[in-house]
């Protein structure tokens, strides 16, 4: 397990140092200072030295890489590992976690797992087979398996990599031994990434008995030429337009950007990431209460050197607290209250405290912090690129990208609060600025190859953004399968997002069948749940005739409710019982006929 400040006595530098120097020691070298940190003798040291086997069985040079990914990172970087681990030698399989055989994990001695964690710390969608397979009886025992865990993740969410921590954890109780100790990485992962590869390769060598130094070149290959997310984009914006009408109690903003010399291509189902500057309001309210000069240089990197108030608006985040973040505040101020909050058996009221609070919050309540700007910046985290579902076909719109973007802003302790990048973009972006973007590919949410299969889009408010992409992509393919919309939104007069577009492909044929649920539109809500439920015949017609289903939207209420309203629809209509409607959509998953893209 890789040591982090929160799992040891250690300060950030010396996790980092000895991070750093532990994955570096050979098995004699780790004996040799357990036994003298502890105080042996050497006499005794030598001893513990001469029980080390002077050589271990070699092992295979095939390695297995499963990847569980939601958005692609994860796809992406076991994309990477892969050619770093073929350019030293290895023979090298990798697959995602839904198109692995469980079976022939016993078959197996190396494997590395690279997985994301999926909203309150659940699998993605392509590793809950998997993921529950692991946790079966089924699972066998893996005495001669090798295995190394990467895990992805986002530490403003509870469950910081729980699903990286669930396999690393289970592969050990069934007999697995850590060929390398797991990683945990947050939204900026590249580098930890290449530091849990490089270790991975030096293990992997000693293991199989090789001689010959790992090839840098492979492990941090040359900044990309074409863009990504660690190369934005610089993008114009083209046009922004609200689509609700007066009178709304939303703000959704209709975005287009032009991608024009940029080489970027992308699919329907794909998203676009944006790198969003915080309010320059904001970021002067929080360097006027930490009492510090905005002029005041420090670095954020090696080699970028920028103004303290350059960096808090383009560069950290300082919208979101986590847990980990505090506890790094608390060492750096030393203030005995926020100490205090983070004794063990104060959980909930650390998550009480940092639900709906932001960085000028924590400065306000825990005051004076007297630290230097450049000790300020050191504990904040980059600001991660924010990802929304594409809203175009680019055979439609060539060297365009269309999105959907609602502004969040709501009330909480006292203070107005608004989204890092939705406000930025309804309130201080017009056509001609920029925009730092790019592509983010997501391969669990795609068309059907065959353009005759039927397809059912469930997407309410912003998430009928992708079907918007869906219908494009069919009018201009002339795709000929079904197709079938259910969408909704709070009032039929001014949420209807997109509704001319809907008419007209309802007219020419591209779009089949339409259900719209407006749930303040009536003395009872009406979501669209409740328009599936009345047509729950007709709808399990179409699962019988091969139709894919397709989600968008939020995870906690939509996305979860309209799955267990597809389950209640299969049970009832297919005269099945619970376990069978719930396998029934299970291998729809797995057949990829079921395929969400929620958050």
């Amino acid at each position: 397990m890789q040591l982090q400040v929160l799992n040891s006595p250690f300060t950030q530098e010396q996790v980092e140092l000895l991070n750093r120097l532990l994955p570096t020691l050979s098995e004699t070298q780790k004996v040799w200072l357990s036994g003298y940190l502890a105080g042996s003798q050497l006499g005794t040291a030598a001893a513990q030295l001469t029980q080390v086997p002077t050589e271990s069985p070699k092992i295979s040079k095939e390695v297995t890489i499963l990847y569980g990914s939601q958005t692609g990172n994860s796809k992406g970087l076991a994309k990477k590992s892969a050619q770093a681990l073929e350019a030293n030698g290895y023979q090298v399989t990798v697959s995602a976690m839904s198109d692995f055989k469980p079976n022939n994990l016993k078959k197996l001695q190396n494997l590395l797992i690279i997985a994301s964690t999926h909203g309150e710390g659940d699998p993605p969608d392509n590793a809950i087979s998997f993921h529950e397979f692991l946790y079966s009886k089924r699972a066998p025992k893996l005495e001669d398996l090798h295995f190394s865990v990467l895990a992805l993740g986002d530490s403003s969410y509870e469950f910081f990599c729980q699903t990286g921590k669930d396999f690393d954890a289970r592969l050990e109780e069934l007999g697995g031994t850590r060929l390398y100790p797991r990683f945990d990485c947050d939204v900026d992962f590249d580098e930890p990434a290449a530091e849990w590869l490089e270790g991975v390769l030096a293990s992997l060598g000693d293991a199989v008995g090789s001689t010959q130094a790992p090839s840098q070149t492979a492990i941090n290959p040359a900044l990309e030429s074409v863009y990504s997310r660690t190369n934005p984009f610089k993008a114009e914006v083209l046009e922004n337009i609200n689509l609700n009408g007066r009178g709304s109690n939303k703000e959704t903003h209709h975005l287009e950007i032009s991608l024009e010399g940029s080489g970027l291509t992308y699919e329907p189902g794909d998203a676009l990431g944006i790198y969003p500057d915080n309010d320059p309001e904001l970021v002067d309210l929080l360097i006027k209460e930490l009492n510090l000069n905005p002029d005041e240089k420090v670095n954020v990197k090696q080699g970028d050197v920028r103004t303290l108030r350059d960096a808090l608006v383009s560069y950290y985040e300082i919208s979101v607290l986590t847990k980990p973040f505090l506890q790094k505040a608390a060492e750096l101020t030393g203030n005995k209250e926020l100490q205090d909050l983070l004794v063990p058996g104060k959980e909930e009221e650390v998550k009480g405290y940092i639900h709906g609070r932001d960085l000028i919050d924590l400065v306000r309540d825990y005051a004076p912090w007297n630290v230097t700007a450049q000790e300020f910046v050191s504990i904040l985290r980059k600001i991660p690129g924010r990802l929304y579902s594409i809203a175009s076909s680019l055979a439609a719109n060539p060297d365009e990208v269309h999105l959907t973007i609602g502004a969040v802003r709501y009330e909480a302790h006292g203070r107005s609060r608004n989204g890092v990048c939705s406000t930025l973009v309804a309130d201080r972006i017009n056509p001609g600025d920029i925009l730092n973007v790019y592509v983010q590919q997501n391969e669990n949410f795609k068309l059907p190859q065959n353009t005759e299969t039927p397809i059912i889009m469930i997407g309410p408010g912003t998430g009928v953004a992708p079907f918007r992409s869906f219908m494009q992509e069919r009018e201009e393919t002339g795709a000929e399968g079904k197709s079938w919309l259910f969408f909704g939104d709070q009032h039929f007069v001014t949420d209807f997002l997109y509704q001319v577009e809907w008419q007209k492909w309802l007219q020419n044929g591209t779009l089949t069948k339409l259900d719209v649920a407006f749930s303040r539109d009536t003395d009872q809500k009406v979501y669209v749940q409740h328009r599936m439920l009345e047509n729950s015949q007709e709808l399990f017609e179409w699962l019988q005739e091969g139709a894919a289903v397709y989600i968008c939207g939020d995870e906690k209420h939509m996305a979860h409710d309209v799955h267990q309203t597809l389950i209640d629809i299969i049970e009832k209509e297919g005269s099945m019982s619970r376990e069978e409607a719930e396998a029934y959509l299970a291998n729809m998953q797995q057949q990829k006929r079921y395929q969400r893209d929620v958050y």
